[in-house]
């Protein structure tokens, strides 16, 4: 019983600090250390950032992602990502869960990419939101979709936009509409060499400031990464590190919020 008020209590809290409670959750392990600086990178989790970036990948891949939101088991959030590029383009499928128990929130997405020309990509996504909560027997369920492109003037520097759910959609509730926010990301990275990348994002909704993410990827060595961000306000600051061996690739990311505690993330990459 205690354990249940305790979850109430810390769900509350959570989402005061959010003006929406119903949200898509960024995913990736690399992309969290470099506080979901992320919007013109291209990656196996750009189905949950930009799908623009699925365009550049070549070979099909395979990921899964597990992460603890301020170490709580309640609030974990799992995830999976497929790529497989056609000759027509490139297609992604993900999904994702939030919660345990008798709270979930779970995310379906169906994704197309493909180049546009040498230096544009573009990228859309079809997605399905379900969420059931502790007091409700039913799940409430709605459908979006969110877009993207990429521009890359040169083989350096990438600038990424991205808008998720320009149509403003929500689910209906006993209580009412629950809205999903109109989210909008722009930003860009440069690889300075094999060593070095640097990532900007500025991402806004309606009811919320202006939210600028910052991110650095730091390779000593051959196949290992290091990885730093910080976020902000509230200043959120991130780092982790990846490993490469062979056809697969691991990375570790974690998340310091100044009111909540620790966040770890685990994702692994498959490459076929």
């Amino acid at each position: 019983m205690r354990k249940k008020i305790y979850y109430i209590i810390l769900l509350i809290v959570i989402y005061s600090f959010n003006s929406h409670a119903l949200e898509s959750h960024p995913t990736g392990a690399r992309s969290l250390a470099l506080s979901n600086a992320f919007v013109s990178v291209s990656d196996t989790w750009s189905t949950f950032h930009n799908q623009a970036g699925l365009a550049l990948i070549e070979q099909f891949t395979a990921a899964v992602f597990y992460e603890s939101e301020f170490t709580i088991d309640e609030l974990s959030l799992t995830a999976g990502s497929l790529i497989l590029p056609v000759n027509a383009g490139t297609f992604g499928l993900c999904f994702s869960q939030f919660g345990q128990g008798s709270f979930k929130e779970n995310k379906i997405g169906l994704a197309f990419a493909k180049p546009l020309s040498e230096k544009i990509y573009a990228g859309i996504q079809i997605d399905y939101f379900s969420q059931r909560f502790p007091e409700n027997s039913g799940t409430f369920a709605f459908a979006t979709f969110e877009a993207g492109i990429i521009y890359s003037p040169n083989k350096k520097l990438f600038l990424g936009v991205h808008i998720f759910n320009p149509i403003s959609g929500g689910i209906e509730t006993l209580e009412g509409k629950q809205k999903m926010p109109v989210i909008f990301r722009l930003g860009g990275h440069y690889e300075f060499d094999e060593m070095i990348l640097i990532s900007v994002e500025i991402q806004k909704d309606p009811e919320n400031p202006f939210l600028i993410k910052t991110g650095i990827e730091f390779s000593p060595v051959q196949n290992f990464v290091l990885r730093f961000g910080v976020s902000g306000k509230p200043v959120n600051y991130t780092a982790g590190l990846g490993y490469r061996f062979g056809k697969v690739t691991t990375d570790i990311g974690f998340s310091y919020h100044g009111n909540l505690g620790l966040t770890p993330a685990i994702s692994i990459q498959f490459y076929l």
